[in-house]
């Protein structure tokens, strides 16, 4: 099989990832599970290097080469766009294809929480954070998000992406796209000289390190609205990661920043849905008030889950409480929820009551299977 064949294969099967690695068939990861491509065979090395090297142009080839590692963007015509990362395991070349759909789809089509991202998005300035392992569609939410803004607000939006996943076209704002190793050498490059490209908006694909996330702080701070991503599983450890990356002496200062620009923060997770095929998108969601910016600023990240749950009326909600969401609409397992539970004692009793129904109804969400 040719690489375009096997990413057809990928879109048409709705696969989200295709892997190609020696020793095994190409793989497919369709609903979250690894499958073999029928009829494949086991590739060898010259084949798995034949393959991946037939997508790379010369000067990719020299890059990964140099550097063993390599991200790019990959748009095939009449098909799809994919996110690509070759790399070297074991002496070979081996890489995994990421599916990116043309379309930018709508909170209501992915089933995110409508009222928090209007909420976010429409906010003049500030750091919103899209969080959760790598797969969970943060990218997805976040290009949904910037969509918005593009159809409503005469703006300007630079978003800085390695790669660029989704292509956004000018709506009411102006929208630049800068692809790291491509337009820029880096996150922390692109956000040193951002502020003298006179945005209103900016989208920092992921906050790798600390000269990225104290760019971020400081663009949010000089009044631009900041999205960008971590990979992080809850609040707690977004906010306490922004700051330990910090050496100690610093610390301090860092929490009196975020605490001043933070606006929201949403956690995603996918969780097998129960009906076979198909995810289904549990989320906790902070949203910055006094009390919240209180604790981050006096070192008392801990007690932010307290909030969350006081903060059911405006959109707030912990993501034990979501999974038990998902439970009592039978969107998934029981075992799934519990395998997936943060503390699985408290998601137990909300699944055994009819509290968190409540909570997720006056909090405007909108919880359904959505990837």
């Amino acid at each position: 099989m040719e690489i375009a064949e096997l990413l057809r294969m990928a879109v048409e099967r709705e696969a989200s990832d295709l892997h190609i690695a020696v020793g095994r068939p190409p793989v497919l990861r369709i609903d979250g599970k690894l499958q073999n491509v029928e009829g494949a065979q086991v590739l060898t090395a010259p084949e798995s290097r034949r393959l991946i090297y037939s997508v790379l142009n010369d000067l990719q080839k020299q890059r990964f080469e140099e550097q063993r590692e390599l991200d790019f963007s990959l748009s095939i015509s009449n098909l799809s766009r994919f996110r690509v990362n070759v790399h070297f395991q074991r002496g070979s070349v081996a890489a995994a294809f990421r599916t990116i759909t043309n379309r930018i789809r709508g909170f209501e089509e992915l089933h995110l929480p409508v009222k928090v991202c209007e909420r976010l998005a429409r906010r003049p300035n500030g750091l919103a954070l899209c969080t959760g392992p790598t797969g969970m569609g943060k990218s997805t939410t976040l290009a949904a998000i910037i969509d918005m803004i593009n159809g409503e607000r005469e703006c300007h939006i630079i978003t800085i992406e390695d790669p660029i996943e989704y292509l956004h076209t000018h709506k009411k704002a102006l929208v630049e796209q800068r692809e790291v190793n491509e337009d820029t050498f880096s996150f922390a490059t692109a956000l040193k000289y951002v502020l003298r490209q006179d945005p209103d908006v900016i989208m920092v694909g992921e906050m790798r390190d600390q000269e990225t996330i104290a760019a971020a702080l400081t663009a949010a701070e000089t009044g631009h609205l900041v999205f960008s991503t971590l990979h992080t599983v809850d609040s707690v450890q977004t906010v306490d990661r922004i700051i330990d990356v910090f050496p100690p002496h610093q610390q301090g200062q860092v929490r009196i920043q975020l605490a001043g620009v933070i606006e929201g923060v949403m956690c995603q997770k996918l969780l097998p849905s129960a009906m076979g095929k198909g995810r289904e998108m549990a989320m906790e969601i902070l949203l910055a008030n006094d009390a919240v910016r209180a604790l981050i600023r006096e070192g008392k990240t801990h007690q932010l889950p307290t909030q969350i749950e006081a903060g059911g009326a405006v959109g707030m909600q912990t993501m034990d409480r979501s999974i038990a969401e998902l439970f009592k609409r039978r969107r998934i397992t029981r075992e799934v929820a519990l395998l997936n539970a943060h503390k699985i004692e408290d998601c137990k009793r909300y699944m055994m009551s009819g509290a968190a129904e409540g909570e997720f109804t006056r909090g405007g969400m909108a919880v359904g299977r959505a990837y």
